[in-house]
């Protein structure tokens, strides 16, 4: 599977984590959320030694002519042999040991006279670089000689006479160990570049997202800046953390406008303080004819008792609506007060029951029967009281069906190769926006996600 399919599912997944809402029909946009994620990333060294082991391979280095370098009368060929292994060291730094299997034939003699031997010789060839990670999204190394190993020594063979030629090679090699750690520089930087992935997932990610066919719900996502915590060397992995501040919106009634795309995805900035807990905001809206169908299940043709039995209110019809940045409860009431009651007052989320509930900050009664006036301020205490303690909407499947999605979200491999692990630590509502026909609830999510890289080819 290619990256870019490999980084789009990873992005589903945040789409997944902040896409759930409920509306209506009716065009409406829900308020922009700015949340930011922080997502931890564990590249095995192993992947970076596979990565190594694919780029350099077969003849390293070919030397055909006998002439040249001052008629030296010596041809060399250098082959990789066996897999290249990767140590990691202290101070970011990791030792890279190249074995390598070298044929040398050398002539000896003079006056334009020589006699030839070739000879097969093996040696490992070491390396030491140091690694972070560049703000155009690829990895930065710089790579230095280390020596080398002579795991068999280069000997001529002349029957009675053995002529060891180790110090004419090693000349040749340290040459070539140092054109070496250019190229192993360049190989990592080149295969380990995921701008040219970034930007078709960028892109992609900006077009609008149908969440939503029943209520015709659609999810904008629009990234902001990208962030990143400098790379570390672990005996077995390389860890950072990578961070993604974004806005989302969400349209009902309505397809958004299309982001125009971007050639270039914004270099991320480094940052050595991101957090490896989250708070990513999420939205879900309720819609006030929803408020009401609940009013009127939990009081609609309730009685209660004012100064004794006999003398009774009834609520014969209530509706729930917004004014400015309240909710208003309007109740008809027949009997000891025949009139409507107007009870306002200010959403709050109670924990403890899982539930929106109102803090009354205003009440008014309107009455035709000036005597039931008097009755006013014991109705006003009854009927605040009964509301604030028996009125709620009800949020706690909101919140165990985000929970469950988020959860399976978090802990599952998407594709070959990534895989997550997340858990959600705290979720409930923080905030409560109203507009003419929803209360628009902000739903905070703590979290931790962690995200492990095997088996992948760049």
């Amino acid at each position: 599977m290619n990256p870019f399919r490999k980084i789009t599912s990873l992005y589903f997944l945040l789409i997944g984590l902040i896409a759930f809402s409920q509306a209506e029909n009716p065009v409406y946009t829900l308020p922009k959320i700015k949340s930011s994620i922080t997502l931890p990333v564990s590249l095995p060294i192993s992947e970076i030694n596979s990565l190594i082991n694919q780029s350099v391979k077969g003849v390293l280095y070919e030397d055909q002519s006998y002439t040249d370098n001052n008629n030296d009368q010596f041809k060399v060929k250098v082959e990789k042999q066996g897999n290249i292994a990767i140590k990691a060291l202290t101070g970011n730094r990791l030792m890279i040991s190249v074995p390598l299997k070298i044929w040398a034939d050398k002539g000896y003699g003079t006056f334009g006279y020589y006699l030839y031997k070739d000879t097969n010789f093996n040696l490992v060839m070491n390396f030491i670089t140091n690694i972070s990670a560049s703000s155009d999204w690829g990895l930065n190394t710089k790579t230095t000689t280390a020596g080398f190993v002579w795991t068999q020594k280069p000997v001529l063979d002349y029957g009675k006479i053995k002529i060891p030629i180790a110090p004419l090679i090693e000349s040749t090699l340290k040459e070539q160990q140092n054109k070496f750690t250019t190229i192993i520089d360049q190989q990592i930087h080149s295969q380990f570049n995921l701008q040219p992935y970034l930007v078709m997932a960028w892109n992609q990610f900006s077009k609008p997202i149908n969440v939503s066919e029943e209520y015709n719900t659609w999810l904008k996502i629009s990234p902001q800046s990208t962030f990143m915590s400098p790379l570390q060397v672990f005996q077995d992995k390389i860890k950072t953390t990578i961070g993604i501040d974004l806005y989302s919106e969400t349209f009902v009634g309505q397809i958004p406008l299309t982001t125009k795309d971007v050639n270039l995805v914004p270099y991320f900035t480094l940052n050595s303080n991101l957090p490896n807990i989250f708070n990513l905001q999420t939205t879900a809206n309720i819609s006030f004819d929803e408020a009401t169908r609940i009013a009127k299940q939990q009081f609609l043709n309730k009685e209660f008792a004012m100064s004794s039995e006999d003398k009774k209110v009834k609520i014969t019809d209530i509706s729930v609506y917004q004014e400015k940045e309240n909710i208003v409860i309007e109740a008809q009431t027949t009997g000891e007060v025949n009139g409507t009651a107007f009870i306002k007052g200010k959403p709050f989320y109670d924990a403890a029951n899982h539930k929106i509930k109102l803090n009354v900050t205003d009440f008014n009664l309107k009455t035709k029967n000036f005597f039931q006036k008097a009755l006013t301020v014991l109705f006003e205490g009854k009927i605040r009281r009964m509301i604030e303690n028996d009125y709620g909407i009800p949020l706690l499947d909101i919140e165990n069906t985000s929970k469950k999605s988020m959860m399976e979200n978090f802990n599952k491999e998407y594709v070959k190769g990534i895989r997550l692990q997340g858990n959600v630590l705290d979720l409930k509502p923080t905030q409560f926006l109203l507009s003419e026909k929803y209360i628009t609830i902000v739903i905070d999510t703590k979290a931790q996600l962690q995200m492990n890289i095997s088996g992948l080819s760049f």
